[in-house]
């Protein structure tokens, strides 16, 4: 019996902060740690408790960051609450190329840069918040570890109505009532992107391999 390989995806993760796609990004990465990668993101913005260079994020600085757009190393790259993001693509490409899922969580402006780049690799999911009120009381929990104040607080509530403006341009959207419901939602998108006919390597090969024993 043959199992034909497959190229892998870019599955993309967006919504307003503290709508859920980063807890449902850690739960598809958990579910299958072998065959899903999260993408690693540079960033200029500074590092916070706890968190981990090249686990995180990369840390660098704007002059180092501009060098590396320049130079053509990032697949989308945006600037975020003063600060800048982006993809670094040599790790994305490796991966996709052995078989492996990379998931994203970032935002409608990086997701549009992929979409030019990488059309037939890319799946995208918007989470909303189920209210307007539950997305605050959630960023509010948050600032507990994070430390926000009042003000940045309010910048994110602001900054959403802009973000969500956007979801129709993605492929799916999940209402992130329920997280383990959210989490399930996500894991079956992924699941039948898998098994789309585009993504499988040589089945022209494979079929003309069949017709020719019959």
């Amino acid at each position: 019996m043959s199992t034909l390989q497959r190229r892998g995806l870019m599955y993309v993760l967006s919504s307003p902060s503290g709508a859920g796609k980063t807890t449902i990004a850690r739960a598809l990465l958990k579910n299958d740690n072998n065959n899903v990668t999260i993408s690693i993101s540079t960033t200029t913005r500074p590092r916070r408790a706890g968190e981990v260079q090249g686990q995180d994020y990369y840390f660098v600085g704007k002059d180092e960051f501009r060098d590396m757009v320049d130079n053509g190393e990032m697949l989308e790259h945006a600037k975020v609450f003063d600060h800048y993001y982006g993809t670094p693509r040599q790790p994305v490409e490796q991966s996709l190329a052995e078989g492996k899922d990379v998931l994203f969580d970032i935002d409608w402006q990086g997701t549009q840069q992929l979409s030019e780049m990488s059309p037939d690799d890319l799946v995208t999911v918007f989470v909303l918040p189920p209210s307007r009120a539950e997305l605050e009381k959630r960023l509010r929990n948050r600032s507990r570890d994070t430390k926000e104040t009042e003000e940045q607080i309010r910048g994110r509530m602001a900054k959403a109505a802009d973000e969500m403006s956007h979801y129709s341009e993605y492929d799916y959207v999940i209402i992130n009532n329920d997280i383990d419901e959210a989490i399930a939602k996500a894991q079956l998108i992924l699941n039948a992107e898998r098994i789309k006919r585009r993504r499988a390597v040589g089945l022209s090969d494979f079929v003309r391999g069949l017709k020719e024993g019959l």
